[in-house]
Protein backbone atom coordinates (compact mmCIF):
# COMPACT_ATOMS: atom_id res chain seq x y z
CA UNK A 1 0.00 0.00 0.00
CA UNK A 2 1.36 3.39 -0.92
CA UNK A 3 1.83 6.11 1.70
CA UNK A 4 -0.37 8.56 -0.23
CA UNK A 5 -3.26 6.10 -0.18
CA UNK A 6 -2.83 5.53 3.54
CA UNK A 7 -2.88 9.27 4.29
CA UNK A 8 -6.20 9.65 2.42
CA UNK A 9 -8.01 7.21 4.75
CA UNK A 10 -9.57 8.32 8.01
CA UNK A 11 -8.24 7.17 11.36
CA UNK A 12 -10.97 4.63 12.14
CA UNK A 13 -10.37 2.84 8.84
CA UNK A 14 -6.61 2.84 9.50
CA UNK A 15 -7.12 1.34 12.96
CA UNK A 16 -9.32 -1.39 11.48
CA UNK A 17 -6.76 -2.20 8.80
CA UNK A 18 -3.96 -2.28 11.38
CA UNK A 19 -5.89 -4.79 13.49
CA UNK A 20 -6.48 -6.97 10.43
CA UNK A 21 -2.78 -6.80 9.57
CA UNK A 22 -1.81 -7.76 13.11
CA UNK A 23 -3.94 -10.89 12.86
CA UNK A 24 -2.61 -11.71 9.40
CA UNK A 25 0.95 -11.19 10.68
CA UNK A 26 0.34 -13.83 13.34
CA UNK A 27 -0.93 -16.30 10.74
CA UNK A 28 1.95 -15.67 8.36
CA UNK A 29 4.53 -16.09 11.12
CA UNK A 30 2.88 -19.38 12.05
CA UNK A 31 3.05 -20.56 8.43
CA UNK A 32 6.70 -19.51 8.27
CA UNK A 33 7.51 -21.62 11.33
CA UNK A 34 5.77 -24.58 9.71
CA UNK A 35 8.22 -24.39 6.83
CA UNK A 36 6.29 -22.54 4.15
CA UNK A 37 9.01 -20.24 2.86
CA UNK A 38 6.86 -18.57 0.22
CA UNK A 39 5.24 -16.34 2.84
CA UNK A 40 8.46 -14.48 3.69
CA UNK A 41 7.95 -11.85 0.99
CA UNK A 42 4.32 -11.28 2.04
CA UNK A 43 5.38 -10.99 5.67
CA UNK A 44 7.99 -8.33 4.96
CA UNK A 45 5.67 -6.28 2.77
CA UNK A 46 2.86 -6.47 5.28
CA UNK A 47 5.14 -5.35 8.12
CA UNK A 48 6.15 -2.31 6.09
CA UNK A 49 2.53 -1.45 5.35
CA UNK A 50 1.63 -1.84 9.02
CA UNK A 51 4.53 0.44 9.99
CA UNK A 52 3.29 3.06 7.51
CA UNK A 53 -0.19 2.89 9.00
CA UNK A 54 1.13 3.22 12.55
CA UNK A 55 3.32 6.15 11.50
CA UNK A 56 0.36 8.00 9.96
CA UNK A 57 -1.79 7.33 13.04
CA UNK A 58 0.93 8.65 15.35
CA UNK A 59 1.41 11.71 13.16
CA UNK A 60 -2.32 12.41 13.41
CA UNK A 61 -2.15 12.11 17.20
CA UNK A 62 0.63 14.66 17.36
CA UNK A 63 -0.83 16.99 14.71
CA UNK A 64 -4.63 16.59 14.59
CA UNK A 65 -5.04 19.72 12.48
CA UNK A 66 -3.44 18.01 9.46
CA UNK A 67 -5.68 14.92 9.59
CA UNK A 68 -8.32 14.65 6.86
CA UNK A 69 -11.92 15.09 7.88
CA UNK A 70 -13.91 11.84 8.08
CA UNK A 71 -16.41 11.52 5.29
CA UNK A 72 -20.04 11.54 6.40
CA UNK A 73 -21.73 8.18 5.95
CA UNK A 74 -24.53 8.08 3.43
CA UNK A 75 -27.91 7.10 4.77
CA UNK A 76 -29.78 4.34 3.02
CA UNK A 77 -33.19 5.19 1.73
CA UNK A 78 -35.94 3.06 3.22
CA UNK A 79 -38.55 1.42 1.05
Amino acid sequence: MRAEKIRELDSTELRRQEADMREQDFRLRFQLRMGQTDVLKKLRGMRRDRARILTVLRDRELHPETAPEPEPKKKKKGK
